[in-house]
């Protein structure tokens, strides 16, 4: 049943986003997008509600975008078989045409939209352009994967200054001129890095990082990059779930201030976590532990 809210109800609620919109004007908040929340089409409009409401309330916001599920569709529709070594897609030179005219295409060009028609103004490039990512050959049983090398972040600096959204696709390049396919998650965590963002928001499939991956009631609040190390010697961090923490972990290190892991499939999760005491999802901070690291005091 849909609930109703008083005008004194919805006065309530932008009061006390109050603090936190005064904390998140003009800094930099990264949000890296794919999975399930891209492929629901509602789940889609309610995320570019979110990235335009915090721009309208004056927060940089930054997309970084994959799209692994239209990709492998793609190739399906085209007769391609998809394959993949140790969870990294194999991308032979005709995978990283397709991957680049899906990627750099269909996706980038589908989200401008639809920010721009909830009312933000957004710019799409892909890693390629400005050599934005620069890359080399990860793993040669992988073909055309890329392992980044270099950030040249001044297009997403130019085009936050401007007053746009940049919506990057997770493509990068060589001074050799050819293309690679660069993992989301890497991407988006070394461009939140060459950024110092505020934060890095990570939207994935679960809820966070859970204690116990079958009971989402042990959801990990917080953790420092301290507490990573030995939750994954304990074994809780596991499988998937290694290389995003790693991620997470490298961001920390490359200067951004905090790192969410959130369920993106949680409608309007970007704003509960950025505009309420609780926040989302599973926090990683630095080794310090503060009010201005952790999770915002009540």
């Amino acid at each position: 049943m849909e609930k109703f809210f008083s005008n004194a109800e919805r006065a309530q609620v932008l009061t006390e986003a109050l603090p936190y919109i005064r904390r998140y004007n003009g800094k930099i908040v990264v949000v890296k997008y794919g999975g399930n929340a891209m492929v629901n089409e509602q789940l889609k409009q309610q995320v570019m509600e979110d990235i335009t409401l915090l721009w309208l309330i004056g927060v940089k916001v930054v997309l970084v975008h994959g799209g692994g599920p239209e990709i492998s569709d793609t190739m399906k529709r085209l007769g391609k078989q998809a394959a993949f070594v140790d969870g990294l897609r194999v991308t032979d030179r005709e995978t990283v045409d397709i991957v680049q005219m899906v990627l750099a295409g269909k996706i980038n060009k589908t989200l401008v939209n639809l920010l721009e028609m909830k009312g933000g103004h957004a710019m799409g490039i892909s890693g390629m352009d400005g050599r934005l990512i620069e890359a080399k050959v990860k793993d040669e049983r992988l073909g055309y994967v890329g392992e980044i090398t270099h950030v040249n972040i001044k297009p997403v600096t130019d085009l936050l200054e401007k007053g746009y959204i940049p919506v990057i696709s997770t493509l990068g390049c060589d001074r050799d001129g050819n293309t690679y396919n660069i993992n989301g998650d890497t991407a988006a965590a070394c461009v939140a890095g060459a950024l110092g963002a505020e934060r890095l928001i990570m939207l994935s499939d679960i809820p966070g990082l859970l204690r116990d991956k079958d009971d989402p009631s042990t959801l990990i609040p917080e953790l420092t990059v301290l507490d990573a190390a030995r939750l994954r010697q304990e074994g809780v961090i596991s499988g998937g779930m290694i290389p995003k923490v790693e991620c997470c972990v490298d961001a920390i290190r490359m200067g951004v201030k905090k790192v969410i892991i959130m369920d993106g499939r949680v409608p309007h999760s970007i704003l509960m976590e950025i505009l309420t005491d609780e926040g989302a999802g599973t926090m990683v901070k630095g080794a310090e532990i503060d009010d201005e690291q952790g999770r915002m005091p009540s």
